[in-house]
C-alpha cells in the first residue's frame, strides 16, 4: 500500500513539475509585457474627450487586486454603462509586487474604456514604486480633457512635499479649464469613523500641517473634486464648496454596512455642472474565493517576478522526484552483496597515497600512527607515498614522503604547518604515481586536497578519524561553543560522508560517527604498535633510568602527552597533589612531551610544591620512549580528547597497569580491574586507584600482566593486514558500483 502511494505521488510530482515548466514557459515568452501604459491611456482619453463639454467617468479605490468583485462584477458594470474612462484613486494592488502589477493589468485590460492610476500606498510597498514608474508612468501628473484639469498627487511620501506643493501650486495657477479634479490616495480631511476600520490621524496624507497647507491651496483655486481611497468606505465631505470624496470599496475587504460596503463614484460633467453620486454594488464575495485569489497572486509571482524563484522550485522539485524514484523504482537488498569476491584486491600490490596535515618530525599520535601503517603496508609489498607538510628539521632525501611547502605556520613554537594546497606539484606528483586509494588522515586542508583528488580521478577515499575535534575549538577562530557544538561535528559528518570508507581506532568512535549522521561503510581497527621493541630494552638501560629518576626506589608514574590545553594536564598537576597528601609511600611522576602550555604548566608545578615530586622531561626521540616506558611502574592518562590513546597500548607494552580519565579513547582498551583502572574526572577517586597499584603488590603484579596481555593484539603487522584488506573491499565495491548498468 506504501509503495503505491508513493507511486501516485511521484507522478503527480512529474505532472506538477511539467505544468509548472509549461506555465513558466508561456509568462515569460507569451504573456504581454507593458511600460508607460499611462503615455497610452492619456492619448486615447484626450482624444475621446476632445472638444467635449459633457462626458462621464468612473472614480474607485482599493481594488487591491480582485478579481471576485472588481473584475468580474464591477468591470461588466462600467462597460455597459458605457463610462468615458476610469480612474484609481489608489490602492489598484494588494502589494507593489511584480506579480500585483501584472495581474492588475491584466484585469484592466478587460475595461472597454481607458483608465488611470493614481500611486498609493500599496503600489509604494514591497519597492513597488520602481515598478510603477515602468509600467505606468510618474507618481504625479496633470493632463486635459475636455473643459476639465485633471492633477494626480503622490500622497506616500516618495516625491518631496515641498517639490511636489510647488509644483501643484503652478499647476493650480496656470489652469483654465472650467472644472478642476485632484486624485491622491490619501485623504486630506479625517474621516468619521468608529469599529473595525478606525486609524489614527498620522494614516492620512503627510503631517497635518502639511494637509492643511493642501487644503488652503486647493480651496483658494476653487478645486471642484478631490478624490482619495486607503480607507475601505465611501464618505463625502464639503469644505469651502470644494467635494471631498473618499471611496475604497473597489474589490478590498469591506464589513457591509451603510458606510463600508461594495461601490464605485459615478461623476457626470455637464459644462460647469458637475453631478457626483456613489453607486452602492449589493455584492458579497465569499472568504473562500478570496483565499483562492491570494492563492493564485503568490503562484504568479514565483513564477514570473524572476527565473531565482523559479530555477529554486523546480529544483526542488526535481530533488523529490529523484527521491522518490529511488525510494520506488531503485531495488535495494540490504544484505550483503555476496556475489563481490573480497579476494579480487587482497592479493594485488596497491599504490596508496596518504594526505595529513602532521607527520615526522612533528611528534604526535596521528603523525606516529601513519608511520607505523605505512611501515606495515610496505612490508606487505604495498608502495606508499605520503604527503605532508614540510618542517625546518626535515630530511632531504625521502623517497615515501611528499613535502608541500608550508604558507603559514601556526601554534606557539608554529608546530602546526599550512601546507600550499594550491601548489601544482603536488598534484602533478600525485597524479604520477597513479595511487588504487586514497588515504586521508584529516577532514580539512590536505585532507580536502586528497578528497578532491580522489573524487576527481574516479578513485576511492578512506578517511581515518583520528582526532576529536570538539576539543580543538581553542585553536579555532570562532566563538568556542560554535566550534563544539556544531561546526566541529559537520565538519566530520560531511567530510567523512564524501569518502568510500572510515577507519576508526574504537568502537566508541565508531558510535559517534553514526550518531552524527556518518552513514559510509566503517572499520573499527585500533592503530598498532611496535610491540617487539618495547620488550627488547636492555635491562642495564632501564636499571640507568631508575637510577637518575628514582634513586631511592620510589615508583615511577609515567604520563606521556603533549602540554597543551586539551589533554587536561591541571587535573594531572591538581591529581598529583592529592596523591601527595593522602599517599603512604613517597613517587616520582615523570611527564613526557612539550607543547605551548609548557611554560605555565612549569610554574604551577613550582605553585603547588611538586617541583620535588614531578619532572618534565620534555620532547624524548621516539626510539628511547621503549626504554622510559619499560622504566615506569604505573601509567597515568588524564586526556579527554583521545580517539584512541595508543600511549596506553604503548604503556600495556611495557607492562604498566594504566590509570586513565574514563573517555570514549579509551574505554575500549582498559578493562576496569582488569589492566588498569579507569575513573570519572574526579581527583580523589583517581588518585584511590593510583594508591592502590602502589599499596597492593600482588594486585600490580596481575594487572601488569594482564596490560602486557591486552597490548599483544595490537601488533603493527595485524594493523597494516587489516587496513590493506580494508582497501581491497573499498576497491571491489567501487568496482562493483561502476559495472552496474
Amino acid at each position: 500500500m506504501r509503495r503505491r502511494i508513493l507511486r501516485w505521488v511521484y507522478w503527480l510530482s512529474v505532472t506538477l513539475a511539467v505544468v509548472l515548466v509549461a506555465y513558466k514557459v508561456y509568462l515569460n515568452f507569451f504573456e504581454k509585457d507593458f511600460v508607460a501604459e499611462h503615455a497610452v491611456q492619456l492619448k486615447h482619453i484626450e482624444t475621446n474627450l476632445n472638444e467635449r463639454e459633457s462626458y462621464r467617468f468612473a472614480v474607485l479605490g482599493n481594488i487591491n487586486n480582485s478579481v471576485g468583485i472588481f473584475e468580474r462584477k464591477i468591470i461588466p458594470l462600467l462597460n455597459q454603462e458605457h463610462y468615458d474612462f476610469v480612474v484609481s484613486a489608489g490602492n489598484a494592488v494588494s502589494s507593489g509586487g511584480e506579480d500585483k502589477y501584472r495581474a492588475i493589468y491584466r484585469t484592466l485590460d478587460r475595461l472597454n474604456m481607458p483608465y488611470l492610476l493614481a500611486f498609493g500606498p500599496q503600489e509604494e510597498s514591497r519597492i513597488g514604486s520602481f515598478r510603477f514608474y515602468e509600467h505606468f508612468g510618474p507618481y504625479y501628473f496633470s493632463f486635459t480633457a475636455g473643459n476639465s484639469r485633471f492633477i494626480f498627487l503622490d500622497s506616500t511620501g516618495t516625491t518631496h512635499f515641498d517639490w511636489q506643493f510647488n509644483w501643484l501650486e503652478r499647476e493650480l495657477g496656470a489652469a483654465r479649464e472650467t472644472n478642476l479634479f485632484i486624485f491622491i490616495s490619501q485623504p486630506l480631511y479625517p474621516v468619521d469613523q468608529s469599529g473595525l476600520f478606525a486609524v489614527s490621524d498620522e494614516y492620512l496624507f503627510a503631517t497635518q500641517a502639511q494637509r492643511k497647507r493642501f487644503s488652503n491651496l486647493i480651496e483658494r483655486f476653487n478645486v471642484d473634486a478631490v478624490f482619495s481611497t486607503n480607507l475601505p468606505r465611501f464618505d463625502r465631505q464639503v469644505h469651502n464648496d470644494t467635494d471631498y470624496i473618499l471611496t475604497g470599496g473597489a474589490g478590498g475587504l469591506v464589513i457591509d454596512d451603510q458606510y463600508s460596503h461594495h461601490h464605485f463614484v459615478s461623476v457626470s460633467v455637464q459644462g460647469d455642472e458637475i453631478s457626483i453620486g456613489q453607486r452602492p454594488l449589493d455584492i458579497v464575495q465569499p472568504p473562500f474565493w478570496r483565499t483562492l485569489e491570494s492563492l493564485w497572486f503568490f503562484i504568479h509571482s514565483l513564477f514570473y517576478v524572476g527565473y531565482l524563484n523559479f530555477i529554486l522550485v523546480i529544483s526542488i522539485l526535481v530533488a523529490v522526484l529523484i527521491w522518490l524514484h529511488n525510494r520506488i523504482f531503485t531495488e535495494r537488498d540490504y544484505y550483503p552483496n555476496f556475489d563481490i569476491d573480497p579476494d579480487t584486491h587482497s592479493h594485488a600490490p596497491l599504490r596508496v597515497a596518504m594526505f595529513t596535515n602532521n607527520y615526522l618530525p612533528f611528534i604526535g599520535g596521528v603523525p606516529i600512527s601513519i608511520n607505523r601503517l605505512c611501515q606495515g603496508l610496505v612490508q606487505l609489498g604495498q608502495q606508499v607515498l605520503i604527503v605532508a607538510p614540510s618542517y625546518p628539521k626535515t630530511r632531504s632525501s625521502e623517497d615515501q614522503v611528499l613535502r608541500v611547502r608550508a604558507l603559514l605556520p601556526l601554534g606557539k613554537y608554529k608546530e602546526f604547518r599550512l601546507a600550499n594546497i594550491f601548489s601544482p606539484k603536488l598534484y602533478r606528483r600525485v597524479i604520477q604515481f597513479r595511487p588504487d586509494i586514497i588515504h586521508v588522515h584529516h577532514p580539512f586542508w590536505l585532507g580536502s586536497a586528497g578528497l578532491f583528488l580522489g573524487r576527481s580521478l574516479n578513485i576511492p577515499v578512506v578517511y581515518t578519524y583520528h582526532t576529536r575535534l570538539e576539543h580543538y575549538a581553542h585553536y579555532v577562530p570562532l566563538p568556542g561553543p560554535l566550534f563544539r557544538n556544531l561546526v566541529s561535528h559537520t565538519m566530520v559528518r560531511r567530510f567523512a560522508n564524501r569518502c568510500d570508507g572510515v577507519i576508526v581506532p574504537t568502537e566508541s568512535a565508531e558510535e559517534y560517527l553514526r550518531t552524527i549522521g556518518v552513514r559510509r561503510r566503517i572499520l573499527v581497527q585500533p592503530t598498532g604498535i611496535d610491540i617487539e621493541k618495547f620488550r627488547a630494552v636492555p635491562d642495564q638501560r632501564i636499571r640507568q633510568l631508575r637510577a637518575q629518576y628514582s634513586p631511592n626506589g620510589e615508583p615511577i608514574l609515567i604520563s606521556i602527552s603533549r602540554l597543551s590545553q586539551e589533554k587536561n594536564i591541571d587535573f594531572l598537576l591538581d591529581a598529583a597533589l592529592v596523591l601527595k597528601k593522602t599517599c603512604d609511600r613517597s613517587f616520582r611522576l615523570l611527564i613526557i612531551g612539550d607543547g605551548p602550555e609548557q611554560g605555565r604548566i612549569k610554574g604551577r608545578i613550582s605553585e603547588l610544591g611538586l617541583a620535588d615530586t614531578i619532572t618534565l622531561l620534555g620532547a624524548i626521540p621516539p626510539d628511547e620512549i621503549p626504554a622510559y616506558c619499560r622504566m615506569g611502574n604505573i601509567f597515568l592518562f588524564a586526556s579527554r580528547s583521545e580517539t584512541q590513546g595508543m600511549v596506553i597500548l604503548e604503556a600495556m607494552a611495557s607492562g604498566m597497569p594504566v590509570v586513565a580519565v574514563r573517555s570514549s579513547g579509551i574505554d575500549d582498551i582498559i578493562e576496569n580491574g582488569i589492566n588498569g583502572f579507569k575513573t570519572p574526572p574526579n581527583t580523589t577517586q583517581w588518585c584511590a586507584r593510583i594508591d592502590q597499584l602502589i599499596s597492593d603488590a600482588s594486585l600490580y603484579q596481575q594487572l601488569s600482566a594482564n596490560a602486557e596481555s591486552t597490548a599483544a593484539n595490537y601488533s603493527i603487522a595485524h594493523f597494516s593486514n587489516n587496513v590493506k584488506q580494508y582497501y581491497a573491499d573499498i576497491l571491489t565495491a567501487r568496482q562493483s558500483s561502476s559495472e552496474i548498468p
